[in-house]
């Protein structure tokens, strides 16, 4: 098994690149999807951030307000501490559990929003970062998402810099062209990572 770690500032295309790996055969372990698994209505998750954030942050079907929640967490580095505390525990667990359900053989691609951030990248064998200037990624936060300047700005500002993410890549994927562009460079990665868990590689 050849574990390997995808990440990518917000509005880099990290998306676009683990639905072409998991295209082409890889195990993907989206991070994202198991953090709102882990806070739909019923789960200990939800019922940890109302304590900590109270009734506001639920929606009248006792959904998780994302946006709002976001709004409060991304304005101050302390709540984003606690709702962190609440949340990667728990993606840490389901995590495991579907790692140990892949196949032998798999490349199991872990896709992780903030795996420079928290210092994730000794987990993996590999680790490929999707790099595209902030400049770009504010421009489709703006375009795609509709979430204000200001918004856009200060979700990128939260995060790890261009560089840091950078200096912890084992192989990067320059996202700022055409889908066929990026096509042709996730080809090029999934022939590696598949070479490194074949018999002759």
């Amino acid at each position: 098994m050849l574990k390997v770690g995808l990440t990518g500032g917000i509005g880099s295309g990290k998306s676009e690149v683990s639905r072409r790996l998991a295209a082409r055969g890889a195990v993907v372990i989206d991070a994202d999807k198991i953090a709102r698994e882990v806070v739909e209505p019923g789960t200990p998750g939800i019922a940890e951030i109302v304590e900590a954030f109270g009734e506001d942050v639920l929606r009248p079907d006792g959904t998780l307000d994302r946006e709002r929640l976001g709004a409060i967490v991304f304005a101050d580095a302390e709540k984003l501490k606690v709702l962190n505390g609440i949340v990667h525990p728990k993606v840490g667990e389901r995590t495991q559990q579907l790692q140990r359900e892949a196949p032998d053989d798999a490349v199991v691609v872990y896709d992780v929003p903030l795996l420079a951030e928290n210092n994730l990248a000794p987990l993996y064998d590999v680790v490929v970062v999707v790099d595209t200037p902030d400049e770009v990624r504010l421009d489709r936060l703006r375009r795609f998402r509709d979430m204000p300047e200001a918004d856009a700005r200060a979700r990128i500002a939260a995060q790890a810099s261009r560089e840091d993410r950078l200096r912890i890549a084992d192989i990067v994927i320059g996202n700022e062209g055409s889908l066929e562009e990026l096509d042709a460079q996730v080809d090029k990665v999934w022939q590696d990572l598949s070479a490194r868990v074949s018999p002759e590689g």
